[in-house]
């Protein structure tokens, strides 16, 4: 099987491509250096000349708060690049695997989001992405979505990253909360997506590793793990303000997925000690 991954530069992208490469599948990576998705003419051109047997759709704009002043930018990125590339797909009659995320639901209330309640984004980055979803569901019948949340990798920035770089400068950090959701491990994920693509079970997923926390408790976890002595201070949304408003729940339930009959991805926590193992290891 042959596919082609956008973003490969990015975080999921490139273990996309390590773990289709490491199961002996043709894997073609793209980025904005060699295929442009917001030119419709080039994505044309790169997909067709690659004769995919499917397209993994991993390439997003993701900066949150600062799509709030970006907005057109960041719509160009979500909305139009992803029909551009759905339209080839649509085009060829070869299936695509889109990437959504928990914040095209408001974050009200404390129960599992389910992949039909109701989109109301709170932010631009939320809305682009989901107009994203509306731009392949309209398109393409052969389609995947993925919706991860609260997302970390070894190629790239995150938020554990961060804090392994602030927390023993600071000695203490101030951690929001009052968000709860699911950390996602991009290696696991990536497990996942390359089952899930060699099957014709399409339709909308919502895929996190397992068990939920507050980014406090992220925090926290992250430094018990690492064996850092580091005071994390708990705050409220009101007390750490931000250009783009968060959803406060960002459970989503995982019923569709389990009843697929797809592996669950492990733990949160066994996700993290395994990261936390391969950059210590690493030095990233």
């Amino acid at each position: 099987m042959k596919i082609l991954v956008t973003g490969v530069k990015g975080q999921l992208g490139y273990d996309v491509v390590q773990e289709g490469e490491g199961r002996g599948l043709e894997m073609f990576g793209t980025d904005v250096d060699n295929m442009d998705i917001t030119d419709a003419g080039q994505v044309k051109r790169v997909i067709e000349e690659c004769k995919p047997d499917a397209v993994i759709h991993c390439a997003a704009y993701t900066a949150v708060d600062a799509a709030e002043d970006n907005q057109e930018l960041c719509r160009k990125i979500n909305v139009d690049g992803t029909r551009n590339i759905a339209e080839v797909c649509k085009d060829m009659g070869i299936p695509i695997m889109y990437f959504s995320t928990d914040y095209i639901f408001d974050g009200q209330g404390e129960n599992f989001w389910k992949e039909d309640d109701p989109k109301k984004p709170l932010n631009v980055y939320g809305q682009t992405k989901y107009e994203g979803e509306l731009n392949v569901q309209e398109l393409i019948e052969k389609y995947f979505i993925l919706r991860i949340s609260w997302v970390f990798g070894v190629n790239g920035n995150n938020f554990i990253k961060t804090m392994l770089r602030v927390g023993p400068q600071c000695g203490e950090v101030g951690v929001v909360a009052d968000q709860i959701g699911s950390p996602t491990y991009t290696y696991d994920l990536a497990k996942l997506v390359i089952d899930m693509i060699q099957t014709d079970k399409y339709g909308t997923y919502h895929v996190t590793n397992e068990g939920i926390c507050s980014w406090y408790e992220f925090a926290c976890e992250i430094f018990k793990q690492a064996g850092l002595d580091v005071k994390v201070n708990p705050l409220t949304t009101a007390e750490y303000p931000a250009k783009a408003a968060r959803p406060f729940n960002s459970r989503m339930s995982k019923d569709k997925l389990i009843n697929a009959g797809f592996k669950m991805l492990p733990s949160w926590q066994d996700g993290l000690k395994r990261y936390l193992n391969l950059i210590l290891e690493r030095g990233i």
